[in-house]
Order: C-alpha cells, then sequence, then structure tokens
C-alpha cells in the first residue's frame, strides 16, 4: 500500500471514529430511538461503506498515478472521436 492509500485509509478511519463518537453522544442526549440518533449512526454507516469500497477498488498502476500528477503530458493526453 502506497503512503497516501494508507492515508486515506487513516483519514477515513479517523473520520469514521469521530463520527462514532459524535453518534453516541446524540444518542446519549437525545435518546437512542429519535431521528437525530438514527441520522447519526446513518452517517457512521455511509463512512464504513466508503472506506470498504476504497479498499475494494483497484489500485492504480504507474502511469495512471503518473497522469494524475501530470496531466498534461503527451502520454496522458485523451482523444475523443
Amino acid at each position: 500500500m502506497t503512503n497516501i492509500q494508507e492515508t486515506v485509509k487513516g483519514d477515513i478511519q479517523e473520520k469514521i471514529q469521530d463520527e462514532v463518537e459524535q453518534a453516541r453522544a446524540t444518542c446519549d442526549i437525545t435518546g437512542s430511538s429519535s431521528p437525530e440518533c438514527a441520522a447519526a449512526w446513518d452517517a457512521v454507516e455511509e463512512l464504513q461503506a466508503e472506506a470498504s469500497h476504497k479498499r475494494q477498488s483497484k489500485p492504480k498502476n504507474s502511469l495512471e498515478q503518473y497522469c494524475d500528477d501530470n496531466p498534461e503530458a503527451i502520454e496522458c493526453r485523451v482523444y475523443e472521436d
């Protein structure tokens, strides 16, 4: 895994942890059956789904990484018919 992927993974995990803490606090204040509590846990589930999707996505090859960094390069030009 590249450093960028590790950073993204770490960022998502931190966001998930923050959302979990916020959801627990929201549910403690508003009650476990409140709409606010349900919405807070929905936010947690969305972040977990995003993290899962990122784990399943195909890693970019060296050309794709190069083109992300250098979109103006000749090798990265895209021609339409």
